[in-house]
This record gives structure tokens, C-alpha cells and sequence, in this order.
């Protein structure tokens, strides 16, 4: 069964940002909250959470997760930034956007596309999200919550938890989420391209 935690959506609780975060150490698989639509996270090293999420969204191993961020800072340890990524990239976060970028070895080989060696971040503008990373002290393994069979997400917490009680260990309630997936922009060929219009601007890309 998963614990449930109802959160302020703009002031997090500590108390209870503290104990997703123990959890997460602990190697758990949540659902939370971010500023385009719920998601599953685990840490970036733990493997098994990561099968985990691929079973809950019956995923293949082609799938990639995206490594969410707290600041700009740790999103440039996981990927290569020229003068223009950077500065386009920098203006453009936080924000619903998803990035798809070269690893830095910083990134484990089974999390990087096998062939272009690519990876996606990202970094949220969400409260919740952001005190949960602010207090793990590093990126989040995550996939957007969108089960197989939806043609929409899910965008409440106790939505989630009754859906998904028993395959998770927690559940970050923020309230409603419903702005649907991040805006994705690949930028692993030196230019900018909008692969899927989501919840961020395209535009300015």
C-alpha cells in the first residue's frame, strides 16, 4: 500500500518533503507532483525502481527516462552544452520543457541511448517537485504518469493512489496537475528541434 502525503502546492510541508525524501534514499518509487502533469520517480542509480516503472506504464526497453532537475547547475553535469544550448536552455527553465541533449559520463550507459548516447532533462517549476529535489541532492529518474489504455492523466493525487496503491510506495498529493507533457526539444544535433508541442512555448525554440 503507499503512503500517502497531501502537500501545500506552494509551500511543501518540510516535515513531509523529508519523508518522501527518506523514502526515495530508501530506494522508493513515488508518484509526484511537477508543472506539466504527475509523475513516477525513483533515484537515478536504482535500477530496480527503474523496472518498476517501466512494469507500472508497461514500457519496453526502448523507452528513455528523463532526468529531472533541481537547478541549472545539476542539469550540466548530465549533458554537453554549447554557448547556444546554454543560453537558450537557461532562459527557457524551469518550465515544462524536456531536453534532449548529449550525456556527460556522469550519466550511467543504460540510461543514455544506446546509439546517440543522448539523455533527457529537465527542470520543473513546481514547488513540490523542486523541494523534493532541493532535498535529495540529486536528479530524479522520472516518467510522465500516463497509463497505458488513458487517453489523458491522471491529475490528482487520490486518483493516483487508488489506481495505483498497491505498486507504489508513495504518493506526493500537490493537487491538481493538468497541463499535459513537457514540450520536447532535441538538441543532440548542435540546433534545436521541437519533437512533441506540449505544455511549454515552442516558439521561443
Amino acid at each position: 500500500m503507499a503512503r500517502y502525503l497531501d502537500v501545500h502546492p506552494t509551500d511543501p510541508q518540510p516535515r513531509s518533503i523529508a519523508q518522501v525524501v527518506a523514502m526515495l534514499r530508501d530506494d522508493a518509487v513515488i508518484a509526484y507532483p511537477t508543472d506539466s502533469m504527475y509523475a513516477l520517480g525513483t533515484r537515478m542509480d536504482n535500477h530496480d525502481g527503474a523496472e518498476r516503472i517501466r512494469r507500472i506504464r508497461h514500457l519496453d526497453d526502448r523507452h528513455h527516462f528523463t532526468l529531472v532537475c533541481s537547478d541549472f547547475a545539476q542539469l550540466g553535469q548530465l549533458v554537453h552544452l554549447d554557448n547556444s544550448a546554454f543560453r537558450a536552455i537557461k532562459a527557457a527553465t524551469p518550465g515544462p520543457y524536456t531536453f534532449i541533449l548529449l550525456a556527460t559520463p556522469e550519466v550511467p550507459r543504460r540510461l543514455a541511448h544506446p546509439k546517440k548516447r543522448s539523455v533527457g532533462v529537465r527542470i520543473p517549476d513546481d514547488p513540490v517537485a523542486c523541494a523534493i529535489l532541493r532535498e535529495l541532492g540529486e536528479p530524479l529518474l522520472s516518467s510522465s504518469l500516463l497509463m497505458p489504455g488513458h487517453d489523458w492523466p491522471m491529475t490528482e493525487g487520490w486518483q493516483i493512489k487508488e489506481e495505483l496503491d498497491d505498486q507504489l510506495d508513495a504518493v506526493v498529493d500537490g493537487g491538481e496537475r493538468d497541463t499535459g507533457p513537457t514540450t520536447v526539444v532535441d538538441w543532440t544535433s548542435g540546433a534545436p528541434e521541437v519533437v512533441r508541442e506540449g505544455a511549454g512555448d515552442p516558439t521561443r525554440f
